[in-house]
């Protein structure tokens, strides 16, 4: 006869037997399906954009650009007219550095915890007939210092996309590539026909890039080869969405396209009043942002306007969102805007100055919200910590 004891221990061992069986099989579902390359998703913004926010700190100059800050755990950095980029403490403000790369930025810099990554271009002289050449940097987080400088035919225009080993990077000639963060040197080029001035994004199943002359592609990130195309009407700029695979994007044409993420097949397409380059998934359907100054929200599934909001000015920028709301910085506007998501309603703002938002996207780093225009960088946070300081 068997005791109440040893039913017990036998329930126990079986138990963590069982256990170790459901922590293994939920590691393999973790991990099947995703490339060694493809970042980890950021962690969750400690902002509440609803809540009163205000300028914690601000950098002063005159030679902001309508290109996006880069930004790690920690710090921004800023990228100034003829070549020069900053770099800030992302909290207090401090200048910790700031380097020439000569020429000027070509595209929007992109960064992680061991360093910064640039592209700029050539200036040349009135009446030059010589090509515009480019040219891709890696500078040293602590310094600023070059790494490593990748010299190109042409230059690299949009924004620079980043995995765990490899940059990403269309160029103004149509061509694509693939280069490897440590050393600069090119794993695989491809040249695919119409010129790039876009944002790739990078996912399970490949690296996403539209091109200008409407089509959005997705590239094997392994070889560069092309999985598959679809052809819009009209420019394509803004990064896509991936949501329940299927990619989400803007163009030109005044259209929201839902493909597959698989096939690049069309699920829907949903017309808006004019050219969309922001699209921003959240938790109730798709965010889409267009150049006739309304922001949507429409449904993942067949593209239903769930709610239409009027914005002061035209959106070219991708929001940045949190919980409780989506930040927008409609361009030659005094005030960046903060849309609840359920409603589409006005729940905050902040002022930036007449007519000095650019067309560069905000950014939220821990606690703080950061905003780019013609007068410099401001840094808001929710009140109450300290005054705020003004830097050259």
């Amino acid at each position: 006869m068997i005791s109440s004891n040893d039913h017990a221990m036998q329930f126990g061992l079986a138990f963590k037997k069982f256990s170790v069986v459901f922590v293994i099989i939920g590691l393999l579902t973790l991990t099947s399906g995703q490339t060694g390359s493809v970042l980890p998703t950021p962690p969750t913004p400690k902002v509440f954009l609803a809540q009163p926010l205000t300028v914690r700190w601000r950098y002063l100059s005159s030679g902001t650009l309508n290109l996006t800050p880069a930004v790690d755990s920690e710090r921004i950095y800023l990228p100034l007219a003829g070549g020069s980029i900053v770099s800030l403490g992302a909290s207090e403000g401090q200048l910790f550095w700031k380097s020439e790369v000569g020429g000027e930025f070509s595209a929007s810099p992109t960064a992680d915890d061991h360093a910064l990554y640039v592209a700029s271009e050539t200036i040349m002289a009135e009446g030059d007939s010589r090509p515009v050449k480019g040219s891709l940097r890696a500078l040293g987080r602590e310094a600023g210092v070059t790494l490593w400088l990748k010299t190109l035919p042409v230059p690299i225009r949009g924004s620079l996309a980043m995995s765990e080993e490899k940059l990403f990077a269309g160029t103004s000639n149509g061509g694509f590539y693939s280069i490897e963060k440590a050393t600069g040197n090119v794993v695989w080029f491809v040249q695919l026909g119409s010129a790039f001035n876009c944002s790739p994004v990078i996912s399970k199943h490949g690296v996403y890039v539209g091109s200008e002359d409407g089509t959005l592609l997705s590239l094997e990130e392994a070889s560069g080869k092309v999985r598959w195309r679809y052809a819009s009407g009209g420019p394509v700029r803004g990064p896509v969405a991936i949501f329940n695979d299927t990619v989400y994007f803007g163009s030109g044409d005044g259209y929201v396209y839902a493909v597959g993420e698989a096939d690049g097949r069309l699920h829907w397409r949903s017309r808006t009043g004019a050219g969309v380059q922001a699209v921003k998934s959240v938790s109730r359907g798709l965010l889409v942002a267009s150049f006739d100054n309304f922001v949507y929200l429409l449904s993942f599934q067949r593209g239903k306007r769930l709610w239409k909001r009027q914005l002061p000015g035209r959106i070219s920028a991708q929001p940045v969102t949190a919980e409780d709301g989506a930040l927008f910085t409609p361009i030659s506007s005094d005030a960046a805007v903060v849309l609840g998501l359920r409603d589409g309603k006005q729940v905050n703002s902040l002022p930036t100055g007449e007519g000095s938002n650019t067309a560069a996207s905000p950014l939220i780093v821990a606690d703080r919200v950061f905003l780019t225009t013609d007068r410099g960088l401001l840094a808001f946070s929710q009140p109450g910590k300290s005054k705020a300081s003004n830097r050259p």
